[in-house]
């Protein structure tokens, strides 16, 4: 993934910090925009994280910092909920006008029930999704605890939010409760991906649900379960950047993928600024090809040797349920599982000290779900030794390279 900075103007001509997550091939086939949490920033770690996991299934997203917060310019003190709106639809503006139009809005907390209000205005979003959003965009007066009253009464008071003082006004106040997400959803007229927690100690699901039932469809909603409000945890944002990216896809065009040509079976495609990351055109698909992030890569795809592994365990599969059906045997499910790693040939004291001791080895295990006996299992396991690729690996091979 690449993330860049940069900025852009809202509609009172502020400068507005953001950062471009794109995909590893820099090509995202749609753009998104996040908006971040109550008091957060693009940088907070659930913003980060889901950016980074719809950006690995191919997105352009937008993350950027609401007039008044992070980097930012603009008084904290004189934003509410409305002119957080209004900076959606000024990133989208810019999108379109710089890049490409967004299709897909994205919100957290508070940030969800923005992008509600914000997707009936954009023309080009095609599908909404909120995270943990509330129901009711003044369920945040509750973050204001004994201030409320202050700020009702005075004008305006300091609350300290996160270790950080931001001075909130009156008309904050007014703003937020002229709004409901609910009618705002029933008026949305877009897919919209409700997401939540049945442990959200801050929104309670109760919100999601009464958004839900508020919306038309087509609607969908996925439980967080065992998640917390803030989505600390990178595998659970990550997990919430995959859910979204997919079920967006029923409603998002997405142009196919750059091709690759070639005259051959398989072709691998890498740009410098890519890291391991390579792009795969195998027969008439297209996949990515990484290493783990322990040895700088970006775990957007299998590894090399993952990939042989997979074609063994796919092509014995394969061939054992082939020569069940021509023996007229009913195999219900095979599972071949493989690792591959590096071990010794054989068993002897002397082995620690020759490294040509260790050769290629392929860990294969094989699980049937089937009613056969033992004579058939023995069969079974000696075919699995005769599919096609077990036998390539097994033999001499040769690659002829060349430079063209």
């Amino acid at each position: 993934m690449k993330s860049s900075k940069i900025s852009f103007q809202n509609n009172k001509g502020q400068s507005l910090a953001a950062r471009l997550d794109l995909p590893a091939d820099q090509h995202p086939h749609n753009f998104a925009i996040f908006a971040h949490c109550f008091t957060c920033t693009k940088d907070f770690s659930a913003v980060r994280n889901v950016s980074r996991a719809l950006a690995s299934q191919g997105f352009g997203v937008l993350r950027f910092d609401f007039a008044g917060l992070g980097d930012s310019d603009g008084d904290f003190a004189d934003t509410n909920f409305s002119s957080n709106v209004e900076d959606l639809i000024a990133a989208a503006a810019f999108l379109a006008r710089d890049y490409k139009a967004p299709s897909l809005l994205v919100g957290h907390s508070l940030g969800g029930a923005a992008v509600i209000f914000a997707g009936k205005k954009i023309d080009t979003i095609k599908a909404v999704a909120t995270i943990g959003a509330p129901s009711n965009p003044a369920h945040v007066e509750k973050q204001l605890g004994s201030q409320l009253e202050k700020i009702r009464n005075e004008g305006q008071a300091e609350v300290t939010l996160a270790g950080r003082d931001f001075t909130f006004k009156k008309q904050f106040i007014d703003d937020l409760e002229a709004q409901s997400c609910a009618e705002a959803a029933h008026d949305l007229d877009k897919a919209l991906l409700i997401l939540h927690s049945p442990q959200d100690a801050t929104v309670s699901i109760k919100n999601a649900e009464e958004i839900y039932h508020a919306a038309k469809h087509p609607k969908s909603f996925v439980t967080l379960d065992g998640s917390e409000h803030l989505l600390i945890d990178k595998e659970n944002a990550s997990y919430v950047g995959k859910i979204v990216a997919g079920w967006a896809a029923r409603y998002i065009p997405s142009p196919e993928v750059e091709e690759i040509k070639t005259t051959h079976q398989v072709a691998a495609s890498l740009d410098d600024e890519d890291g391991f990351t390579t792009q795969l055109k195998m027969g008439n698909h297209y996949m990515r090809a990484d290493e783990p992030v322990r040895v700088g890569g970006n775990d957007y795809g299998p590894t090399p040797y993952e990939l042989v592994a997979a074609g063994l365990s796919a092509c014995t599969a394969m061939t054992i349920q082939m020569y069940a059906k021509r023996k007229g045997w009913k195999i219900d499910n095979v599972e071949v599982h493989t690792s591959y790693s590096k071990t010794y040939a054989a068993d002897c004291e002397a082995c620690e000290n020759d490294e040509n001791a260790k050769i290629d080895t392929f860990h294969r295990e094989i699980k049937l779900i089937a009613d056969l006996d033992e004579k058939q299992l023995a069969r079974i396991l000696v075919i699995a030794d005769k599919c096609p690729v077990h036998k390539t690996l097994h033999s001499e091979t040769q690659i002829l390279t060349k430079l063209v």
